[in-house]
């Protein structure tokens, strides 16, 4: 498998106050369980169930993943940035691994 590689845009920098857009998408093949390989053994479940995005320790976003959705997982949402700070972004896989990345913001 091609290693997880988790990609996040955030802003530089914002206002106070500003409502700013984060794309996220992380690299994961996003395997259900139900195919086979090529000699007919099921090829095992592997998906990424939750994810997570804090600011400064606080939830701002969170979902839970189900198998139907697509490999390379992409998700967009907005946050109200009312200080500086920093993003956590987690994603958790079916066997325990836990991905993660961090973006900092300014205040303008």
């Amino acid at each position: 498998m091609a290693k997880v590689k988790p990609r996040v845009k955030v802003p530089k920098s914002a206002a106070a106050g500003d409502v700013i857009t984060i794309k996220t998408l992380i690299s994961h093949p996003m395997e259900s369980g139900q195919r086979k390989d090529k000699e007919g053994n099921p090829i095992p479940r592997k998906i990424i169930n939750s994810f997570t995005c804090e600011f400064n320790g606080q939830t701002v976003f969170s979902c839970d993943i189900e198998p139907a959705i697509s490999a390379n997982p992409y998700l967009e949402f907005t946050a109200k940035v009312d200080e500086a700070g920093t993003f956590k972004f987690t994603w958790v896989d079916d066997d325990g691994s836990v991905y993660s990345d961090e973006q900092e913001i300014a205040l303008k």
